[in-house]
């Protein structure tokens, strides 16, 4: 069953350039190093507040990411320019 996982963060304006950098380098590596993302998308609440969308196509494979990402340097690019971060997952029950 598909998960979502939802990221918000802050990030200084000034930064914006590089969060989506870094979001993008982020998602590359995790393409090339694990199976079962299927969809990353970027988005911002207001100038400081980023939410990260990932689409997995299974708890396993998001439990996997979370076992083998931190300290990577992608992710330590990533997460160097967000603070107060927060994430929750969603299991997909229904899509109509």
């Amino acid at each position: 069953m598909s998960v979502i996982s939802v990221t918000r963060f802050q990030a200084d304006p000034a930064e914006a350039e590089q969060v989506r950098a870094r979001h993008a380098t982020l998602v590359s590596a995790v393409r090339d190093k694990l199976p079962g993302l299927t969809e990353a998308r970027l988005g911002r609440l207001d100038e400081e507040t980023w939410v990260g969308v990932w689409r997995w196509d299974s708890a396993a494979s998001l439990q996997a990411a979370r076992q083998t990402l931190p300290g990577t340097p992608a992710a330590t690019e990533a997460f160097g320019v967000a603070r107060d971060v927060t994430a929750e997952d969603i299991e997909i029950l229904d899509e109509l």
